[in-house]
């Protein structure tokens, strides 16, 4: 067997995962010996991370004290994965501008003059003026004001709340709309002289942002602050994170929140799952997949298109074409009729273009490794013709690109 295994670099505990643990199904395979999961009262110790309670259910394998070590090979990304410049979050829509906007520097004057009079300004002219910003000059104005604001509500109206969260939301929003992310991640911080109360919605403003601009960089500050502001992820926070991982193919960093993020009890959706498994199943580590499909198995049994041929490919790997053809007639008679084309589609590229993706990862024996998968997928294909599933394959691209 040519696969990559990394069965020996990881932790004692999780060395214990049963296969079919959680899904006993023909895409998760058996495995013999004593099946065992940490115990429900087991403490974990927690590196310096999410402040917030973990869950200790049992079965959450992957969340014992130890970490989850994984080497990769270095990934060059495509150059229009590459990050942004850090030093100026601006927009090019906005970088030429150095003046505020007219509204807003009209709308700024009206406060500061009611606050010099003593008196609180009317909340529209702060709501009009966050709708209003557009460059990144509008935000310093912005941000100005809510700490000369904060200061009157303290001293002239002895008010020591915050402004409500939803302002917060609507200032990051209004920062991301302006390019002026390095005021949205100062807006995150849970003690500001702006009187702002950040959650978790400000959060996701701003990976929203770094997702549409495929940057790693931001996204990893963003997760800092997040950490040392008290604001956990939740699972729509996952999802961005995943994917903006994915799409730079920073395998490497997505594996690590993963850990990190099962370690502290985030529940994952299935969507994050089949991501994860999707990459596991992209470096060629079939160890990896039946841990995270057992992990999979305690939010759905079902199995998605992502997560059945993660677990396909997981049996190739590993030498068993026929439990591979065997878990594609599985997946195709459990899917919903609707998903079920994407089954066709999705097998032709496993036999085009996912065996020289994992064979790009292989140091020795890269050509013999090679060899013995083309030989497994042509089995797997003979198999799955000889069960009467109606899904016709090139084989020819096989020998043809591989």
């Amino acid at each position: 067997m040519y696969t990559t295994s990394m069965s020996r670099r990881f932790p004692r505990a999780l060395s214990r995962i049963s296969k079919d643990l959680l899904n006993p199904s023909p895409l998760c395979p058996a495995l013999g010996g004593t099946e065992s999961i940490l115990p429900a009262s087991e403490k974990w110790v927690l590196s310096r991370s999410f402040s917030f309670q973990p869950y200790r259910g049992a079965g959450n394998v992957l969340a014992s004290s130890q970490l989850w070590p994984i080497n990769f090979q270095k990934i060059e990304c495509n150059p229009i994965y590459s990050p942004v410049s850090t030093a100026n979050y601006s927009s090019e829509a906005n970088t030429e501008s150095t003046t505020s906007s007219e509204s807003v520097q009209e709308l700024y004057e009206k406060m500061l003059k009611s606050v010099e009079a003593r008196t609180m300004p009317p909340n529209a002219l702060l709501w009009s003026m966050i709708r209003s910003c557009s460059n990144r000059e509008d935000i310093k104005l912005l941000f100005q004001i809510l700490q000369k604001l904060r200061i009157f509500r303290l001293s002239n109206l002895r008010i020591h709340d915050n402004f409500n969260c939803h302002l917060c939301m609507r200032v990051v929003e209004a920062c991301v709309r302006a390019g002026a992310i390095d005021y949205g991640l100062i807006a995150l911080r849970k003690h500001n002289v702006y009187g702002l109360s950040p959650i978790i919605g400000s959060a996701h403003y701003l990976l929203m942002y770094a997702k549409e601009r495929y940057d790693v960089k931001l996204m990893k500050k963003i997760v800092h602050a997040m950490e040392h502001n008290s604001l956990p992820p939740q699972p729509g926070t996952v999802d961005i994170i995943f994917s903006i991982c994915y799409n730079t193919n920073a395998w490497e960093t997505l594996f690590m929140y993963a850990r990190r993020f099962v370690k502290a009890g985030v529940k994952l959706r299935r969507s994050s799952y089949d991501i994860w498994m999707e990459v596991a199943a992209r470096i060629g580590d079939s160890d990896a997949i039946w841990k995270i499909n057992s992990l999979r198995g305690s939010v759905s049994k079902q199995y998605t298109v992502a997560s059945g041929f993660a677990c396909i490919k997981g049996f190739l790997l590993e030498r068993k074409p026929e439990r591979a053809a065997a878990a594609v007639q599985y997946l195709y008679q459990h899917l919903p009729e609707k998903t079920k084309p994407q089954v066709q589609g999705e097998l032709q590229k496993l036999i085009t273009e996912w065996p020289l993706e994992v064979a790009k990862r292989k140091n020795k024996e890269r050509q013999a490794f090679i060899e013995s998968l083309k030989k497994d997928i042509t089995s797997m294909v003979t198999s799955i013709l000889t069960k009467g599933l109606d899904l016709s394959v090139d084989l020819e691209q096989l020998s043809q690109k591989v």
